[in-house]
């Protein structure tokens, strides 16, 4: 094995710093055994989750690029941990996204292809 390969496998992955390995692959197996899923709120909800889903959101280089509130990660990094876990908790209850921003991107050829920002509470929902 070779010394890159070793320094990449000793780095915890996201879903292992949250604890969620085990859950998520629980599901993954699950479902594809057929299983019909009932109250995965609680998951949904968790602090766990919802730090997981702020933090893939945050190490994509698009969340730098606003959508229609005009709002980046840089506005959410603002808001204290506990504070953004409890909007996102609130946003779960009854949520409707935003519209999304249009915008078109050129191709290698020449054309323009259209490309939908969505807004950043809607990623991180």
């Amino acid at each position: 094995m070779t010394t890159t390969k070793q320094k990449k496998n000793s780095k915890l992955r996201h879903l292992e710093y949250y604890d969620l390995q085990n859950t998520l692959d629980k599901l993954y197996a699950d479902s594809g055994r057929g299983k019909i899923f009932n109250n995965l709120m609680p998951l949904i909800e968790s602090e766990e989750n919802i730090r997981l889903a702020y933090r893939n959101i945050k190490r994509n280089p698009g969340s730098n690029t606003s959508g229609v509130d005009r709002q980046t990660i840089k506005d959410i990094e603002k808001i204290p941990e506990t504070k953004f876990v409890e909007i996102v908790r609130k946003k779960l209850q009854w949520y409707k996204p935003k519209a999304v921003r249009r915008v078109e991107i050129p191709k290698p050829n020449g054309k323009l292809r259209p490309l939908g920002i969505p807004a950043i509470w809607d990623r991180i929902v």
